[in-house]
């Protein structure tokens, strides 16, 4: 039986081409290859600690609409490349790039799950990755990078259309990822139908969004039926399942009781608690998301 371990933080730290250079006044400035930019973020509660100076000299800044549910635009002091500029993360490569939506087309805080996920399944031969709500795939390369055969699964076309072109990038084409574009939810019921088995899995749902069919996906609807079907696509020896939650009035033990529950007839233990980032100008922790994670 799979026990609840007490809270937990994975924090991410600052690498070559990221890294969070200040926050503070409910922005973040942060370092993407040679730009540097500021995003709002809400729990930044602080005063900055590098002076206003330096924080003038950041390249770009996302300004937030007036509603609470997004919306904004970036306003730009200096010339960006629209079309992007290539960044790295160990083995993986991939275009960064200012899209409308407040992020550069990656999640930096990930790269401990990333890094957590390669050691679950280190010692298996050709281990069997499912990465739901894969977006552009940097996560997928750098399973892919650790020799598992990754399925990639969104339900944007342009998304796995980037993360193609990233794989390229990478010179990762010929690895044995599986491409595909649909619902989450309803590829998962399907590869239980068909008896499929994964060593791991990574979820990283959006808040809302929609399938490629127009199926509609609220993650306070969605999430508990959905990881009851990818626990049918895991065994008793299997490795690892991490889900990351982002932006929902949502607590970290509910959800790591909800995998507790799930995980009841396997053994292993269950852990939850935040992702953080380790701020670069004094070494505080700015949190970003909660997760809960299942291990063997």
């Amino acid at each position: 039986m799979a026990d609840l371990l007490p809270l937990a933080t994975l924090v991410g730290e600052g690498w070559g081409d990221y890294g969070l250079v200040d926050s503070g006044g409910g922005r973040k400035l942060e370092r993407y290859g040679p730009y540097r930019f500021i995003r709002p973020e809400p729990q930044a509660m602080w005063q900055p600690a590098l002076a206003e100076s330096e924080w003038d000299a950041a390249d770009g800044e996302f300004i937030p609409a007036s509603d609470e549910d997004g919306g904004g635009r970036w306003y730009f002091h200096r010339p960006v490349p629209a079309e992007g500029w290539p960044l790295a993360w160990r083995e993986a490569r991939f275009t960064a790039s200012c899209t409308p939506f407040r992020h550069l087309g990656f999640f930096p805080d990930m790269a401990p799950v990333w890094d957590w996920l390669r050691g679950c399944v280190a010692d298996k031969a050709d281990p069997a990755f499912l990465n739901l709500f894969g977006y552009t795939g940097v996560g997928s390369q750098a399973l892919a990078a650790a020799g598992a055969a990754v399925t990639h699964v969104d339900a944007s076309k342009k998304s796995v259309a980037q993360a193609r072109d990233n794989a390229a990038l990478a010179g990762m084409s010929d690895r044995p990822i599986r491409w595909i574009v649909d619902d989450a939810g309803k590829f998962t019921a399907r590869e239980v139908r068909r008896e499929r088995r994964y060593d791991a899995i990574l979820l990283d749902p959006p808040k809302f969004g929609r399938g490629p069919g127009g199926e509609r996906w609220q993650i306070e609807e969605g999430l508990a039926p959905l990881l009851a079907d990818c626990r049918q696509l895991l065994d008793a020896d299997s490795r690892a399942l991490f889900l990351t939650v982002y932006a929902v009035r949502m607590s970290a033990l509910a959800i790591g009781e909800l995998l507790a529950q799930i995980f009841a007839d396997l053994p292993g233990k269950v852990e939850c608690g935040e992702l953080a980032v380790r701020e670069e100008a004094r070494g505080l922790l700015l949190p970003t998301a909660i997760f809960a994670r299942w291990s063997r």
